[in-house]
């Protein structure tokens, strides 16, 4: 399985899956214009990525988002409730959520969509 690499823009984020360090990230701001054309292709190689994965390893997600707006916020549930379906698949999966010392409302916004989702991230401050 090839990694998947999005590099960000000023309105899109940078997108790491690496398919062979079981390790995701999504980092920077999310804003693109059309949402459904950036997020689609990062859906459809996640569901390939878990046709082919070892079921037995650990999947680490790193959301490092400094905004998003909501369209962009119906995606990252999207991809949140994907890796909710690997998980009851038997896929130990590991959501670590940062924000920035102060920023309330992206830890709000994490904790929301964790209980969505019904599922325990870890909250991970950014210190200056």
């Amino acid at each position: 399985m090839n990694t998947l690499r999005i590099e960000s823009t000023e309105i899109s984020p940078k997108i790491v899956y690496d398919a062979n360090k079981y390790h995701f990230e999504i980092i920077g701001e999310s804003r693109p214009e059309n949402v459904r054309e950036f997020y689609d292709p990062v859906i459809e190689w996640m569901d390939n990525f878990i046709n082919e994965i070892n079921i037995e390893k650990e999947l680490n997600f790193d959301f490092k988002l400094e905004y998003f707006n909501s369209s962009s916020a119906k995606y990252i549930l999207d991809i949140l409730y994907k890796l909710t379906e690997y998980n009851a698949k038997g896929l130990i999966i590991t959501i670590n959520w940062y924000y920035e010392d102060g920023d309330d409302d992206m830890l709000e916004a994490g904790q929301e969509m964790s209980r969505m989702v019904s599922f325990k991230f870890n909250y991970v401050i950014i210190l200056d």
